[in-house]
């Protein structure tokens, strides 16, 4: 892994197989796609179904602002022959030197450990110097709380969520990576 600062606001982050990098307009179409899909939309809490025009610009632009509370990676896969995006991570800032960390992987690359290797980077890179990590995943969604375990995340407790493409509270694990 590699970190490379294109900007001092975000790093593009590299990997074997990937490289993570700030998400640019012309990820616009490619998010849209897969954020079209349904089984999608119903594992996020903030993704509605169905998508929505403008959604997708509207995201890339709210991460791309100078003044942002979330950084967002698309996950590059092109220096390997992929594609542009096949999935996105994000770091949301939070009060006390932490973050929320959120992640997708397009269906084409579920189950090739490309979510781990994401989160792995991301954590390893620590492009905000936070002291603590946090992230929350629908209980119906146990491959995405494996993928935080792998990564070193520690389970903290039972909670629950509003999923806007379900349109219902949905209950979720809540897991803890102290960076210290």
């Amino acid at each position: 892994m590699s970190v490379n600062i294109l900007n001092a606001s975000q790093p593009v982050v590299t990997t074997d197989r990937f490289a993570l990098r700030p998400l640019r307009k012309s990820d616009m179409g490619l998010i849209e796609h897969y954020m079209s899909e349904q089984r999608m939309a119903a594992m996020t809490s903030t993704v509605p179904h169905p998508y929505p025009p403008g959604a997708a610009q509207a995201f890339v632009e709210r991460v791309s602002a100078a003044e942002r509370d979330e950084d967002a990676w698309a996950m590059d896969g092109t220096a390997d022959g992929g594609p542009e995006v096949m999935g996105v991570i994000s770091l949301k800032r939070m009060d006390r030197n932490q973050s929320e960390i959120s992640y997708w992987v397009a269906p084409p690359f579920w189950n090739t450990g490309l979510a781990s290797d994401a989160v792995r980077a991301l954590v390893n890179a620590n492009p905000l110097g936070n002291r603590t990590i946090f992230a929350t995943v629908f209980q119906d969604n146990p491959a995405s709380a494996r993928v935080l375990t792998h990564c070193g995340f520690e389970y903290i407790g039972d909670a629950e969520s509003f999923s806007v493409a379900r349109g219902a509270n949905v209950p979720t694990w809540t897991y803890i990576k102290r960076m210290d």
